[in-house]
């Protein structure tokens, strides 16, 4: 299945795509361009992607999540169908790509099926990130028939004992027959969506199970493995950091933890895609994990025209000349 789904996730993604999404994107590419040569900010063109934020609860309590480990400042809560619905409706005409998730666990919104499939409805690729601990036959069945897209499962172990460390309070077998249940709801609707993707971050303590998650994924029956470096804020947590090279985005200096590739004064997702939070701040990107850059709220402004905004160009101006002042770009590797 692995092999011979590799291009689902692209086809379902091309079906998406419009003659004016394509005209939105060379703009967004060329004023990119024009920026990082220039230096100054140059934006044609409007967002086309968003990542928008069903909840940021969670089930979990990761080690190096700030849901999980109380660390997120803001209130927690879910976003209402109302504020998500004027989002899409002011986007969908340009926009191509919607993440369903920043923080927490999106299937705690039991509204989350109804937004994938109005989303879905106005021509938008959909895909949502879980980590597993909700996907019984019933909730299966809703994810098919909303139409979504993608999805991503974090399953970083090959055993309960291995995945608890990270994962703290998860269930490894609750994760596991989940994923066999919406393979199987996908076969049962005869269905290629969603495209399933396993996701495996490698720490210190599951590098010797990369080989197990392998075959693990191929006896699940997922379209597709990924293996991921894992992110790090906690120092205390510099013992879980991976020693194989490619799967490490730091390296360790005076028992500190620091990137290997420093950012550079520029970033596309800054430019094409921007972080929408449960009450509706905009957020320039994932990393701003409290919404601290917020340009604005939805209820406000509409998210179409947010680069036209000073704010805005303030914070991108200050990417091009000097990002590492920017604390939230400091634990970036793009």
């Amino acid at each position: 299945m692995l092999k011979n789904n590799k291009h689902i996730e692209t086809f379902l993604f091309l079906k998406k795509i419009t003659f004016s999404k394509i005209i939105n994107h060379l703009l967004l590419r060329l004023s990119f361009l024009l920026s990082a040569v220039t230096k100054r900010v140059v934006i044609f063109g409007k967002p086309e992607s968003l990542s928008v934020e069903p909840t940021n609860k969670c089930n979990l309590n990761c080690i190096e999540c700030p849901t999980g480990t109380g660390d997120l400042t803001r209130k927690t809560g879910k976003m209402d169908f109302h504020t998500f619905k004027n989002i899409i409706d002011k986007t969908y005409k340009h926009l191509s790509y919607l993440i369903l998730y920043f923080q927490g666990e999106p299937f705690l919104n039991s509204q989350l099926y109804d937004m994938i499939s109005y989303a879905g409805k106005k021509n938008i690729f959909t895909y949502t990130s879980t980590n597993g601990h909700f996907l019984t036959p019933e909730n299966c069945k809703k994810i098919v028939e909303s139409k979504l897209d993608k999805i991503t499962i974090s399953l970083d172990g090959t055993n309960q004992e291995t995945y608890q460390i990270y994962r703290k309070n998860g269930d490894f077998n609750k994760v596991t027959a989940g994923i066999k249940n919406l393979v199987e709801v996908k076969k049962q609707l005869n269905s290629i969506r969603p495209f399933i993707e396993l996701q495996f971050l490698v720490f210190k303590h599951n590098q010797n199970q990369i080989s197990e998650i392998k075959l693990l994924a191929k006896q699940l029956g997922v379209n597709k493995l990924s293996l991921k470096t894992a992110q790090f804020y906690n120092k205390e947590n510099i013992k879980y950091l991976t020693d194989i090279e490619k799967f490490a985005r730091y390296k360790v200096q005076n028992n500190k933890l620091m990137l290997k590739k420093k950012p550079k004064n520029r970033c596309w997702r800054m430019w094409h895609s921007s972080v929408v939070s449960i009450n509706g701040d905009i957020a320039p990107c994932c990393f701003d994990k409290d919404t601290k850059y917020t340009f604005g709220n939805t209820k406000d402004v509409n998210i179409s025209n947010i680069r036209k905004t000073s704010t805005y160009k303030y914070f991108a101006k200050k990417i091009l000349l000097n990002r590492k002042s920017i604390d939230i770009c400091n634990n970036c590797n793009n």
